[in-house]
């Protein structure tokens, strides 16, 4: 039999942690939507050495702890916070939390099988000053990666709006 006070922390435990997969998917929604609406349209519009040069700059740059505690860790907390709901929350709630992590799953893949490929493939083609071709290295890259960041970021996006929907119903059956 589960006391009072061990029930109160289960629903506490459970809130913080749809708090956290909410706030960590939001974070990761924000960093594609950033990419679709400000760097990749800006980016258009610099010489392709430039371009070249820029992203891969870029792609070094995020494999950083900070990113991947963010990124990997909104699915880590999405997971945790659809347990603890399957555990004894409400179902309504787990049935957006485990949309959120369809969405959020379906992002990773993208990212992992689309975008880290084709940022890899952008690595080996070597020093943008050393590039004879860099207007064929940008065009083997720029119009997939971005088309695929979109979908990114719609799907992250989607995921975050389950998990802020499902925190409003959690609050609502406190």
């Amino acid at each position: 039999m589960t006391t009072r006070t061990g029930a109160h922390g289960m629903a506490v435990l459970r809130t913080v942690t749809l708090i956290g997969a909410t706030l960590t998917a939001g974070l990761a929604a924000g960093l594609f939507y950033s990419y679709a609406c400000s760097v990749m349209p800006g980016l258009a519009k610099v010489d392709d050495r430039a371009f070249v040069d820029t992203m891969q700059r870029i792609n070094v740059a995020i494999l950083n702890g900070w990113f991947m505690l963010s990124f990997l860790g909104a699915l880590v907390l999405i997971v945790a916070a659809g347990f603890l709901q399957w555990r004894g929350g409400d179902r309504t709630v787990l049935l957006w939390i485990v949309a959120a992590a369809v969405l959020y799953l379906a992002m990773l893949v993208i990212t992992g099988a689309i975008n880290v490929p084709l940022n890899d493939k952008l690595a080996a083609a070597g020093a943008p000053d050393k590039l004879t071709d860099p207007a064929a290295v940008r065009a083997a890259f720029e119009d997939v990666w971005v088309r695929w960041n979109v979908v990114r970021a719609v799907t992250s996006t989607a995921a975050f709006a389950c998990l802020t929907w499902a925190l409003a119903l959690s609050g609502r059956n406190s």
